[in-house]
């Protein structure tokens, strides 16, 4: 605990116009303590503190700062009550009283570079620190004005950076991870800050779920917000009721990730911006792919300053242990790995360095075994699989095909998707292989990048059994959202068959994540994006498309079709039978819950040029979401045009044909804010739409340009799985 304190620093300034940057600081939940230079009066030493709680803001009499830049001045700040004062070189600069005392309890950070870790530009201190000691007591003057650089004194610090010996380390050994950030170095003894983001970060936990603050009393205050935060969610009329969503907080990016199914449950993961940490996969599991139990997170940032955690996938390894794959961004940056092997994978364990280790951001630059230079992606690794004793890891490539695909005249072979093959003999130790697959100019354009990639055995039903001998590549493009291959894995190589899309007026069915489950069924599932205006103020993003079951069919192309644990949500069926739906004749569908709903829905198209069903209408069709088949264009179309005023307002189509005698069956989703259809088990769509109106409930029939016959409709309201 620090109540009364010393802080105590030997410093240099590069110059002395800089304003605002912090030598040494104090931090726990945003408060703060802090040495700082400038931030009120320029060239004025003052103590630095939230909100200036503990900051005399009238520092005119101070005494500026004369020492030329490149000396050394030692700065000391000692609390003692709420008494504050201000040393240079030990001698009195100035003295106040605050309101009151700050007591930091431990775990807290000590920051040495930066006033504090939320504050931006100018918070950052340029020149350079040859000591920083904290006391856990008010040093007199005479005992600061005793302290000299190297030489251990009485009292003993309470922590103790020294650079001489070019270490980060805390002598005291109370903060057990003191590490450099943003340029930051040392150099000729001294931690060298460049002004502009360096800062060295000390703390004596790695993780926020190691942090005994999660373990006091719960206040009274972090109750009641969390019930109103539960009944403002609940009471969203755009929050998704049985849909995956976030619990809360910002998924941008919103990726799934790390899916793997073990001991009767699936776990999957999700990537999420955590505020106050930065970028965390979320943890959840579940055994029946509808009702989801949340974990502690399985990953999160090293420290406050590291920018966390992106996309990646899951593996389960043949003794029970799991391991996750993942894209680290803090340095050094690379493909990231970490291991759990408790009962509930709850507790994970990263390796200390990534095990492909990025030479720049995304890429990875080094020589081959024959010599030759080689380059390839280190970002967005897939599920690890093991065959035949070896464990393989493909890397995506968006920087690799930013550097050197995108500029006119760059090599073929440098342009559009590709993947890299990795294998290790223990999962820590990985070597380069080869590209993956060749890319064809007829599936996938220069343009397109592969990141997000999934790749697993397919099985020849959807109800799973025995590998179909095709394996399924998921992947997206950024600009083009989610798209997979159809091939054969031999020879440590793939050879795609075939080639679809899972998006295609934009990129808003995205990042796909699949797993293999014990009846050997391939589950996926992917986010839709749809970012609106103001959406922060919601207090979440985050929202998947419904689990699809994927397997190969016998023409060798994919099948999809929601995983049928859905059916367990299926209250209040409503049927009809033999509906003529005339040109131009709307039906309506009366007593079916338009917000929450399931419909199987046959027709018979007849020369009927587009038929189907409108969804989320209004009684005057000023809103409504639109799904059908367009006979003409051979398409499955979803036309968000009039979902509202929110949201991308688009025309989605994709290549659906029926064969010859063929019905249109069709399977509709509504859940406030998703729509889903899927055709004939042979394509599908998923979108989010944001209606205004309370009564954009309607659900109804169509055709034109000729005449239908819908032979059967069955609805369904949909119970909500989520728990708000």
């Amino acid at each position: 605990m620090l109540a009364d304190k010393t802080l105590v620093a030997w410093v240099k300034l590069a110059n002395l116009e800089q304003q605002g940057g912090g030598v040494l600081t104090v931090e726990q939940q945003n408060r703060f303590d802090s040495i700082v230079f400038g931030e009120i009066t320029p060239g004025r030493w003052m103590a630095g503190s939230e909100g200036f709680s503990r900051t005399n803001k009238a520092q005119d009499a101070y005494p500026a700062e004369t020492a030329p830049p490149g000396t050394a001045v030692q700065i000391a700040i000692v609390y003692e009550g709420k008494q504050v004062t201000v040393l240079r070189d030990g001698q009195v600069c100035a003295t106040h009283s605050a309101e009151s005392q700050m007591t930091f309890t431990e775990p807290f950070l000590v920051l040495l570079g930066k006033r504090h870790v939320a504050a931006g530009a100018p918070a950052f201190f340029a020149g350079s620190v040859l000591e920083a000691r904290i006391y856990d007591r008010a040093l007199s003057r005479e005992q600061v004005a005793a302290l000299a650089v190297g030489v251990a004194a009485d009292p003993p610090p309470f922590a103790w950076w020294c650079f001489a010996d070019a270490e980060l380390h805390d002598r005291m050994g109370r903060f057990k991870a003191s590490a450099l950030r943003n340029g930051a170095r040392l150099e000729n003894g001294e931690l060298v800050l460049d002004g502009r983001g360096a800062v060295l970060l000390a703390s004596v936990h790695a993780s926020p779920a190691q942090d005994p603050l999660l373990r006091n009393p719960v206040p009274e205050e972090v109750v009641r917000t969390s019930r109103l935060l539960r009944e403002r969610l609940l009471a969203d009329p755009h929050r998704p009721g049985y849909h995956f969503v976030m619990s809360e907080d910002m998924a941008v990016p919103g990726d799934p990730n790390g899916a793997f199914y073990h001991n009767g449950r699936y776990h999957l993961m999700y990537l999420y911006a955590r505020r106050g940490s930065g970028f965390c996969w979320g943890h959840l599991s579940s055994t029946d792919l509808v009702h989801w139990r949340n974990h502690p997170d399985a990953l999160a940032p090293d420290d406050v300053l590291d920018p966390g955690i992106f996309s990646g996938g899951g593996f389960v390894d043949d003794d029970g242990s799991a391991y996750l794959s993942y894209w680290k961004l803090g340095s050094p940056h690379g493909i990231g790995m970490a291991r759990s092997s408790d009962r509930t994978f709850d507790v994970w364990t990263k390796y200390g360095d990534p095990v492909v280790t990025s030479t720049e951001f995304g890429i990875t630059e080094g020589v081959g075994p024959d010599g030759r230079a080689v380059h390839y992606g280190s970002a967005d690794p897939s599920n690890v699989w093991k065959k035949d004793g070896r464990y393989y890891l493909l890397t995506g490539n968006l920087l690799v095909l930013n550097k050197y695909g995108r500029a006119d005249g760059a090599p073929v072979e440098e342009q559009g998707d590709r993947l890299d093959l990795f294998v290790s003999e223990d999962l820590q130790t990985w070597k380069y292989l080869h590209v993956f697959y060749q890319r064809r100019a007829e599936w996938t354009d220069r343009g397109e990048d592969n990141m997000c990639p999934s790749f697993l055995p397919l099985p020849a039903s959807p109800d799973g059994g025995p590998a179909s001998g095709k394996h399924l590549l998921l992947f997206i493009a950024h600009n083009r959202g989610c798209q997979y291959y159809v091939g054969e894995y031999r020879d440590d190589r793939f050879f795609p068959d075939n080639h679809g899309r899972m998006s295609w007026v934009d990129n808003g069915y995205f990042a796909p994540e699949a797993l293999v489950d014990g009846k050997g069924r391939q589950i996926m599932w992917s986010w839709l994006i749809d970012r609106r205006a103001g959406d922060e103020q919601d207090g979440w993003t985050g929202v998947y498309g419904l689990p699809r079951t994927l397997w190969v069919g016998d023409d060798g192309t994919l099948r999809l079709r929601p995983v049928p644990e859905l059916e367990s949500l299926r209250l209040n069926p409503l049927r009809w039978e033999n509906v003529v739906l005339a040109d131009g004749a709307t039906p309506a569908l009366d007593g079916v819950v338009g917000g929450s709903c399931e419909l199987q829905i046959d027709i018979e198209p007849g020369t009927a040029a587009r038929c189907g069903v409108k969804v989320r209408a209004t009684p005057d069709g000023k809103e409504e979401t639109l799904l059908y088949y367009d006979a003409a264009a051979k398409e499955l179309v979803v036309d968000t045009t009039r979902s509202g005023v929110a949201g991308r307002l688009v025309v989605e189509r994709a290549p659906f044909a029926l064969r010859p005698g063929e019905a249109l069956s069709l399977r509709v989703f509504v859940d406030k804010s998703v729509v889903e259809v899927y055709a004939n088990d042979r394509q599908a769509i998923g979108r989010q739409v944001f209606p205004t109106r309370p009564d954009s409930q309607g659900v109804a029939l169509f055709a034109t340009g000729g005449q239908a016959r819908c032979t059967q409709v069955k609805a369904w309201e949909m119970m909500p799985s989520n728990p708000y």
